[in-house]
């Protein structure tokens, strides 16, 4: 680019500067023709004034003819130039001279030459300045444009070989950023998509980290079973063995379903499907599953119609995350509602349990959290539910907020909006 930038502007400075030299050349030339075809005038008129006769030397021609043409004292006359001066090269000069006419009282006619032999030289020399000048011109101008430009990207040089520097494991390095230029703003910008790969690489290192101690628990507790029944097969029976390897089995698929689904759940496309989901539906058919298979109630008073546009699959494992965490820590009763808001549909779920703290509730939508006590492994899941639903929200466009203690409400936008 350095190169490129200096070769573009000599070039361009180049063109100007030889254009510019011609015209200069042309216009020189010109003014001083003009000059001496002015002189050439003044002289012939003060001639034909005076009545001087025909003569001739190395700075001047004069010659003057009668009514019939002859040349006064003999010889052969030039041709006329009128009214306009003419450059011509008479016979035994060499030279070009620049001839002009004026009318005697008495007829006659008086033509004056003057040479062009300081016109040639003047613009002869100009012609040499200019031919050593503009070469010397044009490489002051590239040398000039060649330290410029490279101080002008000494910056992104520092900030390419900076950024080639960095690797997985040196994230946390930064770029020069001090100008407060166009440069100054690039390296901004990259600091910032450094930020963000920063970010993203500990989010996955802390969801690799956090997957691999979630699957270890049900492969050590089968594995511990199993070592057990075969070194004292006496201690249990093959039916409990089965049924504790069944039951981390369960866990351990349930775990993998739904690392696969957050994994995954930056591919999604951006467009979800814009198909009509009556979220009303959704709730009634979630309700009457969590009363035949818990003992606790459910309310659905509060459920009225609400229809969104998306994913229906995935709004149905929205629900079923919530009202699942709901009947883990509620007591006796769980509330479901729904109603619409003006271009928004708003759907809460509430259980009379001891609720979340006010300090975790900025933090139990993140991957693998689990609260203390109740909240924990064994009563619990492996704290991906609301994090899951967090992201099917999200993709959805919606929000998803905790109100009061133990009211998780959820906000997507009305299908038909007003």
């Amino acid at each position: 680019m350095r190169a490129r930038v200096t070769v573009a502007a000599v070039l361009v400075v180049g063109l100007a500067l030889v254009g510019g030299a011609l015209i200069l050349v042309a216009l020189l030339g010109s003014v001083l023709t003009d000059q001496v075809c002015q002189d050439a005038r003044d002289r012939a008129a003060q001639l034909a004034v005076a009545g001087g006769g025909s003569s001739s030397s190395t700075s001047e021609i004069v010659q003057v003819t009668d009514r019939s043409g002859r040349l006064v004292g003999g010889g052969t006359p030039l041709a006329s130039p009128g009214s306009q001066c003419v450059s011509v090269e008479p016979p035994g000069h060499g030279e070009d001279f620049v001839f002009a006419a004026a009318k005697a009282s008495s007829g006659d006619e008086v033509v004056v030459g003057r040479p062009l032999v300081d016109v040639l030289d003047s613009t002869r020399f100009v012609r040499r300045v200019l031919v050593i000048g503009v070469p010397l011109m044009m490489l002051v101008v590239g040398a000039v444009t060649w330290v410029v430009t490279g101080r002008m990207l000494a910056p992104v040089t520092a900030i390419r070989r900076e950024v080639d520097e960095i690797s997985a494991t040196e994230l946390h390095r930064r770029v020069p950023a001090t100008r407060r230029d166009e440069i100054g703003r690039l390296g901004a910008t990259m600091n910032r998509m450094l930020d963000r790969l920063q970010t993203t690489h500990e989010a996955q290192q802390r969801f690799v980290s956090d997957a691999a101690h979630e699957l270890r628990s049900p492969i050590a507790t089968i594995r511990q079973h199993a070592e057990v029944a075969a070194a004292h097969p006496e201690r249990t029976t093959p039916e409990e063995l089965a049924e504790t390897v069944l039951a981390e089995d369960v866990r351990m698929q349930q775990l993998v379903d739904d690392l696969l689904l957050l994994a995954s759940s930056g591919e999604q496309p951006a467009v979800l499907p814009h198909t009509p989901v009556d979220l009303d539906d959704l709730l009634i058919t979630e309700a009457r599953r969590l009363r035949s298979a818990t003992g606790l109630a459910v309310v659905t008073s509060g459920v009225s119609g609400g229809q969104v546009l998306g994913d229906e699959s995935a709004l149905t494992r929205m629900i079923r995350n919530l009202t699942g965490n709901a009947a883990r820590h509620a007591r006796s009763e769980i509330r479901l509602g729904l109603a619409e808001a003006g271009d928004t549909v708003v759907l809460t779920v509430a259980d009379d349990g001891p609720g979340i703290p006010p300090s975790e509730r900025a933090r139990v939508f993140d991957r693998f959290v689990r609260l203390d006590g109740a909240r924990g492994r064994e009563t619990g899941g492996a704290g991906l539910g609301l994090a899951i639903v967090a992201e099917i929200v999200r993709r959805h466009r919606g929000t998803v907020t905790i109100a009061g203690t133990s009211t998780l409400t959820v906000r997507l936008p009305s299908a038909a909006p007003s």
